[in-house]
């Protein structure tokens, strides 16, 4: 593979938007992805949702960059006929005790710039006659996207500008080498680039390693997702409260109108996608506190998506982590760590920011120390 002056590692969502962006900026991009095609790590694994950026702490990328994503994504999406809906989203107290929670999110909401909407029960159960709750938040701008019409779209783009995506080639390390970035792969071959980025997701942290010190140590929340036999009962999408690790089990719609529940929470040693049916009633109640009628007969099982963790067990969920020059010393590296949701919605304003990470001195961010090895 000859130099060039762009890579971007791993061409999930996230990783094609940047990919994206630098070519549109007129440099010469190389995009090495380690499956068999765009897409088909983290980015094919999830709900489809466009988050409005509510549950998010005040100031954090994530808040930032799901309000600002959520803007770019739908005039991305209508500029470039991406399938896409804004449907709206219940997030949904089922116990006078939630109701506190359920302020405290309508005032994040309005910290972070995400309009919602507060709704008695009777007026929540009037539009969703299927729900049960006590109160309910709409959040009006949330939506769902067609996941890999999108990536294909965003590779489009970035290959009209001249990128080029080379996949089944798993990148094994990254060197600096005579002022040089070098990016080493398994089969042995090398190239190197005055910038590259990271956006490796579940490997992104051991190839951060190679390359960096002090890089925190990666776990992984596995999620498994159940589809409905029959008609949907709801036609927006049903969100819990969420917990502090995760936005707990919900309900989603895809383009096709088809249910898709889930995902649950469980913290795994390594990436795992067998689907175990074994906790299929815990799942079912923890649906039953919003939706008394569902079956566990109706629901069948789907896929299993795995997400990296930056978090461990108990502890909030982290922020995201995009680690810069500034943070590590290395010119032209950027490593995109923890990225998972609201990285869908986040995937335009993630390359928005780390191209102008790649062309301007930002303020440090948080960057757990490292420091360049």
């Amino acid at each position: 593979m000859s130099d060039v002056t762009a890579i971007v590692v791993g061409a999930g969502v996230v990783g094609v938007a940047c990919a994206r962006q630098l070519a549109m900026a007129g440099h010469e991009v190389l995009v090495l992805e380690s499956q068999e095609r765009a897409g088909e790590g983290i980015s094919s694994r999830n709900s489809g949702v466009i988050h409005a950026g509510m549950y998010y702490p005040t100031g954090s990328l994530k808040a930032r960059f799901c309000v600002r994503g959520l803007q770019l994504l739908y005039e991305y999406c209508r500029l470039r006929s991406v399938g896409h809906r804004q449907l709206g989203k219940l997030i949904v107290a089922t116990r006078d005790e939630d109701l506190e929670r359920l302020r405290h999110l309508q005032s994040q909401a309005a910290i972070n710039g995400a309009p919602v909407v507060w709704l008695a029960a009777r007026e929540a159960m009037r539009r969703e006659p299927a729900l049960r709750c006590v109160a309910a938040l709409e959040s009006p701008t949330s939506g769902i996207v067609d996941v890999p019409e999108l990536i294909t779209t965003l590779l489009g783009d970035a290959e009209q500008h001249g990128a080029r995506l080379v996949e089944r080639t798993e990148v094994s390390r990254i060197r600096l080498e005579d002022g040089a970035l070098r990016v080493h792969t398994v089969a042995g071959d090398s190239i190197s680039s005055r910038i590259v980025i990271n956006a490796a997701g579940l490997g992104a942290n051991a190839l951060a390693a190679t390359v960096v010190d002090g890089v925190p140590k990666l776990r992984y929340g596995q999620g498994h997702y159940y589809s409905m036999n029959g008609r949907p009962p709801f036609s927006q999408l049903i969100y819990p409260l969420p917990g502090a690790a995760s936005l707990g089990v919900h309900l989603g719609l895809d383009m096709a109108g088809r249910c898709r529940f889930g995902p649950d929470l469980r913290w795994i040693e390594a990436p795992d996608y067998a689907f175990d049916d074994s906790r299929r009633e815990q799942f079912v109640e923890s649906i039953r506190a919003w939706w008394p009628d569902v079956d566990h007969h109706d629901l069948l099982p789907d896929y299993v998506g795995v997400r990296p963790k930056l978090h461990s067990p108990g502890e909030p969920a982290a922020d995201f982590l995009i680690v810069g020059p500034a943070d590590h010393g290395v010119p032209g590296l950027v490593h995109l760590l923890g990225i998972e949701s609201p990285g869908l919605t986040s995937c335009l304003a993630i390359a928005e920011f780390v191209a102008a990470m790649l062309t301007a001195s930002l303020p440090r961010i948080s960057a757990g120390g490292l420091t360049r090895s």
